[in-house]
């Protein structure tokens, strides 16, 4: 059995309730910032959402191997291991 997430940690665009009951039913809290035209706005964690900044510079640094961010690779297996090298690459680097 694979792993359940405790969170899910998105933007505004995210920010549909029906996202959140169908998380809310798998017990996932949705740590989304309410849209500023909601009339009712949600409560959000704000020190796990600052968590999210860390992925998407990663995803960033990722994609600037323009092999990535193309997606040369048809196969998810060698896609999945340029990702990794990529990973291992930046790691190392930094």
């Amino acid at each position: 059995m694979g792993h359940q997430p405790k969170r899910l940690l998105a933007d505004r665009a995210y920010d549909a309730r029906s996202l959140r009951e169908i998380h809310a039913g798998r017990r996932i809290k949705a740590v989304i910032p309410s849209n500023p035209t909601r009339k009712h706005p949600y409560r959000h964690d704000k020190t796990a959402y600052k968590g999210r900044n860390v992925i998407e510079r990663m995803f960033c640094r990722l994609k600037d191997f323009r092999r990535i961010a193309t997606r040369y690779d048809k196969r998810a297996d060698i896609f999945l291991s340029t990702i990794l090298l990529a990973a291992a690459l930046t790691w190392w680097i930094n």
